[in-house]
């Protein structure tokens, strides 16, 4: 059975793929009361990154944009498997945390960013906007370009 919100994803052509297995000691998400707290999210591609390295240096603001709505699906993944493979659950995105590698004098990581907010917001409709962060770091994990966690609310 497919959920609505996968349907919608579907129609704009994104396809929700398994949930990346952790990269270290953590879990992949946790659960209180009805929230769900989806741990940092690289851009894996089958199990790989398709980019890496620094925005503003070797990589562009559009490399780095694919790259967070990779990070965006990624969250979906999980959340998924949060809601026992029902993600019409989601009752609201309520924050997103975003870091972007970043040269010194990159200053656009909201820009950046906005490909994951997008991406709920076309996902789960008005319940898709929420709060979030996007700061620049001068390296993330395995040098990719975006790592994104998420805090959701579900029924």
């Amino acid at each position: 059975m497919t959920s609505k919100v996968e349907h919608r994803l579907r129609s704009a052509g994104v396809t929700i793929p398994d949930a990346p297995s952790p990269a270290a000691n953590y879990l992949p998400f946790t659960r209180t009361g009805n929230l769900i707290f989806v741990s940092g999210q690289v851009p894996f591609v089958n199990g790989k990154l398709e980019v890496t390295g620094t925005v503003g240096k070797n990589a562009s603001v559009e490399d780095a944009q694919g790259q967070a709505k990779i990070c965006a699906i990624n969250l979906l993944a999980q959340l998924k498997v949060a809601c026992d493979g029902d993600l019409d659950r989601v009752v609201r995105v309520v924050k997103l945390g975003a870091f972007v590698a970043s040269a010194d004098n990159f200053f656009e990581q909201p820009i950046v960013v906005n490909a994951a907010s997008d991406l709920m917001v076309e996902a789960f409709g008005e319940a898709g906007r929420h709060a979030r962060f996007a700061v620049g770091t001068n390296a993330l994990p395995l040098n990719c370009l975006v790592e994104i966690d998420g805090v959701f609310e579900i029924s």
